[in-house]
């Protein structure tokens, strides 16, 4: 490890106590980055500073942040996402289907108009892309964070959740079909005047074991108008489907295929 003056540390810490960033600090020094933050961290500790990471968190400072991006991401975390939230470690994940792209893009975006200033990254896993966000904050944004599983404990929005998605429902459920749903395209037969002919029809599919979120679901779409029904496949009694026509065009405008 190459070893540093005295004089050049001083005018380090000298410069990061008058507010420069570490970027520019090791830049202006001709220093890695690295030994720049070693450098603050010991300057802190020797001054018994404690360290409060910056962050831009709406519950925590009062700022007014996008409501439609949060209803949305409201839903994909309630259906494919988890938080992470242990000593030194913080972070939201959203799990993708890695040949969704868009479904990819539009998580990232989601998590940086919530709150731009947490890093937001990409995790590559078997079969699928973990879009994450770094900050411990996302545990004041998604109160239902809490041990074990989802469908093995109670989910129930905050009042200012539920406001929100009140406000927002289509964002809501877009989150939600995004995650756990999908849409496919049925089929049937009938006779018609002594032939048997084949008819197929679209038809959207909402899955979660858990019972709380799937009545969020399903008491969005009664307040969106939308009519659905239960529907048990393989066993299972775990899914919702909108299969009536006009609901399904509805369903077409407001969310659409993941992609």
């Amino acid at each position: 490890m190459e070893q540093h003056s005295p004089s050049i540390r001083a005018c380090a810490v000298a410069l990061m106590r008058q507010g420069v960033p570490n970027r520019e600090v090791a830049e202006q020094l001709d220093i890695p980055r690295g030994t720049v933050g070693w450098w603050r961290s010991e300057d802190r500790r020797a001054r018994g500073e404690a360290y409060e990471p910056p962050t831009d968190c709406p519950l925590c400072t009062g700022r007014v942040f996008d409501e439609v991006a949060y209803a949305y991401l409201l839903g994909l975390y309630l259906g494919d996402g988890h938080i992470v939230s242990k000593p030194g470690q913080h972070h939201l994940s959203i799990f993708c289907n890695a040949t969704q792209v868009g479904l990819i893009a539009s998580a990232e975006e989601a998590m940086r108009r919530v709150m731009p200033l947490p890093c937001v990254g990409r995790r590559q896993k078997p079969g699928c892309i973990e879009v994450k966000s770094y900050t411990r904050h996302w545990c004041c944004m998604f109160p239902q964070h809490g041990p074990g599983r989802k469908h093995e404990r109670e989910i129930a929005l905050a009042p200012w959740q539920q406001k929100i998605v009140s406000a927002h429902p289509w964002d809501f459920v877009r989150g939600l079909v995004h995650s756990d749903g999908c849409r496919v395209t049925n089929w049937t037969t009938r006779l018609v005047g002594g032939v048997r002919k084949r008819y197929e029809y679209p038809r959207y599919f909402f899955t979660n074991v858990s019972a709380d979120i799937r009545r969020l679901y399903t008491d969005t779409l009664d307040a969106l108008g939308i009519e659905w029904t239960h529907c048990t496949r393989h066993g299972a009694p775990y899914n919702i489907s909108v299969a009536r026509g006009a609901c399904v065009a509805l369903m077409d405008a407001h969310v659409g295929p993941k992609y």
